[in-house]
């Protein structure tokens, strides 16, 4: 008995979509489908793999000193390590022997001046005794400097020997020269010096033998108009 193999046929999907169409045009005929192809998820792309990134190379360690310290040659490299200041120092230097000259010259006209109070008038006096007294201050300046140039105290040699002082009035015309004189030396000085703190020290001195001069010239306007 022969058996023969018959191919199944294919299901006509066709017939049955027409047949849908007359008995319910308005729904869908496959609900199940067309659910399932809305909710699968799309296939995504593929995408051009990136090329591997090679780690950066490791930067070698510095050493560092076990007892982490600096050496002397980096120590020397830090600011404010520098053995010549920027004040009061080499540059000023060069200017000693004005600041001694200043210096001696400071107290000289002391002395004069304590010695022309005890002739001038009761008027006057307390005048000349406040111009001796900035005169000190000027000399103490000075030796001010003077220590923080060289690191050495400075004693100045002024003579003890008595002063003649003679007529108030002409007297009066020396100090008034002698001052504007010290003001005038101590401007150019303050050009002269390179260092700054120094300049400003002679800019103030210069300022206040100026104001010694003036009040020396009104001692002596009033002096004249007594005579």
């Amino acid at each position: 008995m022969e058996h023969t193999t018959q191919t199944p046929e294919v299901y006509d999907f066709r017939q049955y979509d027409r047949l849908w169409q007359r008995v319910a045009p308005d729904l869908e005929p496959y609900p199940d489908m067309a659910i399932r192809s809305e909710t699968s998820p799309p296939t995504a792309a593929p995408t051009p793999s990136s090329p591997a990134i090679a780690p950066a190379p490791e930067s070698p360690a510095v050493p560092v000193p076990a007892n982490n310290s600096l050496s002397l040659r980096q120590e020397s490299q830090l600011p404010g390590a520098e053995r010549n200041p920027c004040c009061m120092g080499t540059e000023a230097a060069e200017m000693l022997e004005v600041l001694t000259g200043y210096m001696e010259a400071a107290l000289s006209d002391r002395r004069y001046f304590l010695a022309l109070v005890r002739q001038a008038p009761s008027w006057a006096r307390q005048s000349l005794r406040d111009i001796a007294s900035d005169l000190q201050d000027q000399s103490r300046r000075l030796m001010a400097a003077y220590y923080l140039i060289t690191g050495r105290s400075y004693r100045p040699s002024v003579s003890s020997e008595r002063i003649y002082v003679g007529r108030w009035c002409p007297a009066l015309r020396e100090r008034y020269h002698s001052a504007a004189c010290s003001g005038f030396n101590y401007a150019r000085s303050a050009e002269d010096s390179i260092d700054p703190c120094l300049a400003k020290l002679f800019e103030d001195l210069s300022k206040q033998s100026y104001a010694h001069a003036e009040e020396l010239m009104r001692l002596l306007q009033r002096s004249l108009q007594s005579t």
